[in-house]
């Protein structure tokens, strides 16, 4: 295990350079750069710009040098000094802008996969157990439900709700006075009071897949004969269920953890727009939109990182919930 785990480290790393040589290249895809989009914008509003000066702050940029040698300068830059560079939109180090907004999503979507698989793994094994009951049809029909609502549109209708109902609007991850105050039991009150909302909604479409991928994975299970073994020799019916087959039903959906957290980041930029979360979503939508190649290509470089990390969380449990799975064996 040691010596798997050692190679997948390395891997990580190649894996990692990967991730960041090909994200900064398909930044700088579209046509034109920052400096390119800025001054559209200054020509829409009427402003008329000195060439003198965007020939400036083309070099200033250094948006003239050839694409390794910019490549290689944020890349060296974060190895050796940590250094993600400097947001051209904003005008502030990439790592002031980042940090707070990545934690914040990582600690929304986190807490939205606990939530699908807490609410998941129940409801699946019982669907399963009581296959074309009123209870797996109701699953069945809510799974189908939450896979085709949209998450924003989810959104909406929540707000739509509270305000009707409540009188009040949901929105944010915190009041206005705990925005900026340290960590403590009252601001944690207030961001579960703030954060129900969204978890909700990202928890809703991947719920409803865990589900059914539990259910179609634990049917075959149950038809196999050592199932049908185990209850001959008298074990209770719910070890048999859950010593064995769930446990090799649960095989897929670990599999799934090494994309899902990152597949909840990009996919809840909508989402947050629409609630007004200071999440990492909107941040990359907005410096993708702007071409600010160093703030977007530091966000995607640490999406690459989460879904490395994760495939190796998921590649250990997989091996400590299946005893079939021996790695480094011949």
């Amino acid at each position: 295990m040691l010596r798997f785990v050692f190679r997948r480290l390395i891997a990580m790393v190649l894996t990692l350079w990967a991730v960041s040589f090909v994200a900064f290249a398909i930044i700088q895809l579209p046509p034109g750069d920052y400096l390119t989009t800025y001054l559209a914008s200054l020509s829409a509003s009427g402003d008329l710009v000195d060439p003198a000066v965007i020939e400036a702050l083309r070099r200033q940029y250094g948006f003239g040098e050839p694409y390794l040698i910019q490549y290689w300068k944020w890349f060296s830059g974060i190895v050796t000094r940590g250094d993600f560079g400097q947001s051209f939109e904003w005008k502030a180090p990439v790592t002031d802008l980042i940090w707070g907004r990545l934690g914040n999503s990582i600690l929304v979507e986190g807490l939205a996969v606990i939530v699908m698989w807490f609410i998941a793994l129940p409801i699946g094994i019982y669907v399963a157990v009581k296959k074309y009951s009123l209870g797996d049809y109701l699953a069945t029909i809510a799974g189908f439900i939450g896979l085709a609502i949209p998450n924003f549109l989810l959104a909406l209708l929540l707000m739509y709700l509270s305000f009707v109902w409540f009188g009040t609007t949901i929105g944010g991850l915190f009041s206005s006075e705990f925005e900026t105050a340290r960590w403590s039991l009252p601001r944690l009150w207030d961001f579960l009071a703030h954060a129900w909302a969204p978890i909700l909604v990202l928890a809703t479409a991947g719920t409803a897949e865990l589900i059914r991928i539990l259910r179609a994975n634990l049917l075959d299970e149950l038809k196999k004969p050592y199932v049908t073994t185990a209850r001959a020799k008298g074990l209770p019916e719910w070890k048999v269920i859950l010593k064995y087959p769930v446990r090799v039903a649960l095989n897929p959906l670990v599999s799934t953890i090494g994309w899902l957290l990152p597949a909840l980041v990009s996919s809840s930029v909508i989402v947050s727009v629409v609630l007004k979360l200071p999440t990492a979503g909107p941040l990359l939508l907005r410096s993708l939109t702007s071409q600010d190649m160093y703030l977007a290509g530091a966000i995607i470089m640490l999406l690459g990182v989460l879904t490395v990390i994760g495939t190796l969380i998921s590649d250990l449990l997989l091996a400590w919930i299946d005893p079939r799975i021996r790695y480094g064996s011949k």
